[in-house]
């Protein structure tokens, strides 16, 4: 799925697709690097929308990145609520993000809804943040 650079962005930010993950999907072989753990994790919540398995897996940490990422193609991401961020920023080495992810199965009136919840661990290395790992519920 192609995200549309002039569209809202699905990571809830409220720039452009372009201005805000598009640059760090596009640009990461060129060096656009997200700043801090919560920037890599609104970036890798519209991979999951754009379908971009790649991006997903290039923002992993090697010591915890399965070999191989299929993404459910039924799934709709709805909606991107932070509810906490600690540590992470330009300077920490580490970080964690608490987030809820919104989404549906199904597009007919016997659609599935729901809400992943998910306490995630990223590490920061060679100045390049990297998603550790997860607790969902």
């Amino acid at each position: 799925m192609t995200l549309d650079p002039d569209s809202r962005c699905p990571c809830g930010s409220g720039d452009t697709y372009g201005a805000c993950c598009g640059r760090f999907h596009s640009g990461l072989s060129a060096g656009a690097l997200p700043p801090t753990a919560e920037a890599l994790m609104r970036s890798r919540y519209s991979a999951f929308v754009g379908l971009d398995a790649a991006y997903l897996l290039a923002t992993w940490h090697p010591s915890t990145r399965p070999a191989t990422l299929e993404l459910d193609e039924t799934t709709q991401w709805r909606r991107l609520d932070v509810v906490r961020t600690t540590a992470g920023g330009p300077f920490d080495t580490q970080g964690t993000v608490d987030f809820a992810a919104h989404w549906r199965e199904g597009g007919d009136v016997s659609a599935r809804r729901g809400v992943m919840r998910e306490h995630s661990r990223f590490v920061r290395e060679g100045g390049r943040w990297f998603y550790l790992d997860g607790d969902a519920s």
